[in-house]
């Protein structure tokens, strides 16, 4: 290993040092982390939700299903802290030394992990749909904040990417972009509001 080199592990510090590194403009770490780890504490309140639905049926399998996915999950999102990180090395390379070639072949990979970020909490959130047929009356209202802090990091990470794409000279890429995400957007919305309504009505 060079001297002096230093590699910091995003995930592996508390509270007030990770929100003080995201806070600081000089830190490597940017929207993808701070919204993996959103949708990591998301995901966490949903596993918890699940888990307490998994003792009050025992004999259901997909509530153990779910129990199980969701842990799953959560150490996912967990993971992706330090891989935006990651992602992001060659656009900063590329934005302080490179061409518009250079930017243009940096800038997907330094929008992967807010994709996937996205797409994860999609999916989360039709988990926590089919969840409010499965926990128990008094611990719904954690499948209701997992769905909205599911959509916190949604919002996020979408408006990272498509700030990002920006970048790219090519007005239809730059449409396409902005309209998927619009579109998943819109889906993750759907599921929230009908998580968001069963939690109202439990509380």
């Amino acid at each position: 290993m060079a001297e002096g080199l230093k590699i910091e592990i995003f995930r592996m510090k508390n509270a007030e040092e990770f929100t003080a590194s995201l806070a600081d403009p000089q830190c490597r770490m940017e929207t993808g982390s701070g919204a993996a780890m959103t949708a990591a504490v998301s995901a966490a309140l949903l596993c918890r939700a699940s888990r307490l639905a998994a003792e009050a049926q025992p004999d259901s399998e997909r509530a153990g299903y779910l129990a199980r996915n969701t842990e799953t999950l959560r150490k996912y999102m967990v993971h992706l802290i330090d891989e935006d990180v990651k992602a992001r090395g060659p656009l900063r390379r590329a934005l302080k030394e490179g061409g518009e070639r250079e930017i243009e072949a940096a800038r997907q990979p330094a929008i992967a992990i807010c994709g996937e970020i996205i797409n994860m909490m999609n999916q989360s959130l039709e988990l926590a749909v089919e969840l409010t047929g499965l926990c128990p009356k008094a611990d719904m209202h954690y499948v209701g904040e997992s769905a909205e802090l599911a959509l916190a990091a949604v919002k996020a990470a979408r408006m990272y990417i498509v700030d990002l794409s920006d970048y790219c000279s090519d007005d239809t890429y730059r449409f396409v972009i902005r309209r998927e995400n619009e579109i998943t957007l819109e889906q993750c919305e759907k599921n929230a509001a009908a998580v968001r309504e069963a939690a109202e009505k439990a509380i």
